[in-house]
């Protein structure tokens, strides 16, 4: 028998659309070790790739040793590094006839020749410009509504959306200005080839953080679709990867969060429904207000560190977040020891015992809606 030497970290730029037990894993990496992930971004870049299956490009997943079902995997933040230049991002609209089966996002479909999921290449600009490599019609499920062109300031951490002349020679240098060209295994295409500008001249802060990471779950799915709001589009489906509620509801490991407290400082715990849990890491973006209520920001590719490290029969079902201190509403946050203590005093004074002491924790739950979440 043959066993594989534990990594102390290891560095991943290999990715897939479809997470699950399929998956090949990567590693495994020992107890505590690091994964530094080159992520490519997801949400617009892969659903303007009609060969894609999922609405997120995510790194293949990582083991780590003694992993096993039923415990948990926290992961510590380390560092996100925004590599791109620029991204675009809008509203969208899902409504381009004969694009699509069921669920834009996961079943594409030529409308002019019917190949399923179909190869397409880049001719222009624009996303008129992205046609089936079979016959050469355009073949993107997706459409902006309105759309915006953010150009990034590294040093001063700041975006800015630019007019349509500059959007559109960013859309001539895509792969640079997405930074695209630094993980050639990728397969989406850069969304900002679509030189949108219906916002230009709006200053805005960056403070990336990461929209989906955890571990795999227990059945294969598309993986922006691991999560109890969009996995519901998966149920019942009329494509090939339907699933029942009870599958997705056993399955799932909610990895798909868009928490904006998911960034440098954060701890994640993710459940364990896999042997080796399974670390996969996608769609970063440079800023995210909370909720993501526009369901699109700004997707970038980023050089992304986390630390894991296993607990053991913890028995969850979703993730747990400890967020940055600074996101923490002042009554929730934790004591210092000089407040404990006077806290003890009060206990001695009036003769009570004192209570053990706490720390806020964030459960994430998520459903079709917010009641069942």
């Amino acid at each position: 028998m043959v066993t594989k030497e534990l990594l102390k970290e290891i560095k991943v730029t290999s990715y897939t659309d479809i997470v699950g037990p399929s998956n090949p894993m990567l590693g495994p990496i020992q107890d505590g070790g690091t994964i530094v992930v080159g992520s490519v971004p997801g949400c617009w870049g892969p659903m303007i790739t009609p060969q894609m299956k999922s609405g997120h490009e995510v790194s293949l997943p990582v083991a780590v040793e003694g992993a096993e079902v039923g415990d948990a995997i926290a992961l510590r933040i380390k560092k996100i590094e925004v590599q791109s230049k620029a991204t675009a991002s809008g509203v969208d609209n899902a409504g381009t006839p004969g694009c699509f089966v069921g669920d834009p996002f996961v079943a594409r479909v030529c409308p002019n020749c019917g190949a399923k999921w179909p190869e397409t290449y880049i001719d222009g600009i624009g996303l008129e410009a992205i046609r089936c490599k079979a016959c050469g019609a355009p073949a993107v499920p997706f459409k902006f509504t309105k759309g915006y062109t953010m150009l990034f300031d590294h040093q001063a951490r700041l975006g800015f959306t630019v007019a349509g002349g500059f959007a559109e020679q960013i859309a001539r240098q895509a792969a640079e200005y997405s930074a695209l060209n630094l993980y050639p295994q990728a397969v989406s295409h850069p969304v900002v080839i679509a030189a949108v500008a219906d916002m230009p001249g709006i200053l805005t802060r960056m403070r990336p953080m990461i929209g989906n990471f955890g571990t795999i779950p227990a059945v294969d799915m598309p993986s922006s679709h691991n999560a109890g709001d969009f996995g519901v589009f998966l149920v019942g489906a009329p494509h090939a990867y339907a699933l029942t509620a009870e599958q997705l509801k056993a399955g799932k490991t909610d990895a798909h969060m868009d928490i904006d407290s998911a960034r440098v400082g954060a701890i994640v715990i993710c459940p364990v429904k896999v042997p080796g849990g399974g670390i996969y890491v996608g769609d970063a973006h440079a800023q995210q207000g909370d909720g993501e209520l526009a369901l699109h920001t700004t997707d970038v590719t980023a050089e992304i560190t986390l630390q894991a490290e296993v607990i053991k029969g913890l028995g969850i079902d979703g993730p747990i977040l400890l967020p940055p201190l600074e996101d923490l509403p002042f009554l929730a946050r934790p004591y210092t020891k000089e407040e404990v203590e006077k806290g003890r005093e009060l206990a001695r004074a009036s003769n009570t015992e004192f209570v053990e002491e706490v720390a806020p924790i964030q459960v994430v739950g998520t459903g079709p809606n917010i009641n069942d979440a």
